[in-house]
């Protein structure tokens, strides 16, 4: 990856911006110049799939939608799951995408919407069966990537830009986003809808740390701009959740019991943890004990444990709710008590 030893040095406090759905951080490279962001399965039945497809097609966009090249969109990366959609959006602006969404709402089709951008998610997140996939690589190409220098220099993007063109341009300004992933070729909004975690997260936090700022479609079509202080309620709304087990078997039950409550976690995910050495104190960067003293007397050395990871979404309101929900679900768990950690981040 070319300048890698440079790429090393940041300057602090530098805040990106990600245009469209965000606003990214940069960071100073010395020496180069001085300036310094589950489909459903179930098929539309109150309308004919040529009444839908006759509605979409009167649009008024700038882009446009097509109905018969569907195959690349119909499937996931994993290749583990084949779900058509009905159409793909290929959108020129924000416009475009709201005014399809706006469409949707409106219409009484029960039409699903996915975004999709470099194709690389799994468990068919970029599917939407017999709805409309957005191809979020069609909207801006890089030459509209805006860097804006100065003391917090930032970057204004769209969420269907690649890593790799966002790096080549800002390099042009000794320039570098702050946290990245280890494969680039991978959009914005995509690698934000993960977290973005990488080499350089223990130190800047993971990508969606590092955004200042986003303009979202909600699922009514409408524009919105949000940031910490701005609709905060679209900005911060995720409450993610770690804990660790030494038995695989209550480690599989539990998982399987979250998957079959109703109203329980949005996302939950488990993975094999061997022979790592103070795998708590690692997580203190991103996460914080539920009780910190008990967390810093937890051995993992030689160990073989299994890590549950769980997700709630809510809104600024919900907080207080949601955390007594929380609770419940948690105590019927059977994790080790001492290696509960938890984070409020964005949600892109």
């Amino acid at each position: 990856m070319g300048s890698t030893s440079s790429l090393r040095f940041h300057r602090r406090n530098n805040k990106t911006f990600l245009r469209i759905f965000m606003i990214l951080v940069l960071s100073c490279i010395p020496g180069r110049t001085n300036l310094c962001s589950n489909p459903s399965v179930s098929t539309p039945k109150d309308l004919p799939p040529s009444v839908i497809r006759s509605s979409l097609d009167s649009l008024d966009l700038e882009g446009y939608i097509t109905f018969h090249d569907v195959h690349n969109a119909s499937k996931d990366f994993g290749n583990r799951y084949h779900l058509p959609p009905l159409a793909i959006l290929h959108p020129r602006s924000v416009s475009d995408i709201s005014t399809v969404m706006r469409h949707i709402v409106r219409s009484t089709s029960n039409l699903t919407v996915a975004a999709r951008g470099h194709g690389h998610s799994l468990q068919g997140q970029a599917l939407a069966h017999q709805g409309v996939v957005i191809n979020m690589e069609s909207l801006l190409p890089s030459h509209d990537i805006k860097i804006y220098k100065g003391k917090q220099p930032y970057v204004d993007v769209s969420g269907g830009e690649l890593w790799i063109n966002i790096l080549r341009e800002t390099l042009r300004y000794g320039l570098s986003p702050k946290s990245w992933t280890d494969y680039l070729h991978l959009t914005v909004g995509g690698t934000l809808s993960n977290a973005g975690i990488s080499g350089q997260a223990f130190k800047h936090g993971p990508q969606i740390n590092n955004v200042y700022q986003l303009e979202i479609v909600t699922g009514k079509g409408e524009v919105v701009t949000c940031s910490e202080k701005r609709n905060s309620e679209l900005f911060q709304s995720v409450k993610w959740i770690r804990a660790l087990y030494s038995d695989f078997s209550a480690f599989s039950r539990d998982q399987e019991h979250l998957i079959s409550k109703e109203n329980a976690f949005d996302y939950v995910e488990g993975f094999v943890i061997i022979n790592r050495t103070d795998i708590l104190n690692n997580w203190r960067s991103s996460f914080t004990p539920n009780d910190s003293t008990e967390a810093s007397q937890f051995k993992s050395d030689g160990k073989t444990l299994y890590c549950l990871e769980v997700v709630k979404y809510f809104n600024s309101e919900e907080a207080n709710s949601m955390n007594q929900e929380m609770e419940k679900l948690l105590s019927e768990l059977s994790y080790i008590p001492s290696t509960l950690f938890s984070s409020e981040v964005p949600y892109i």
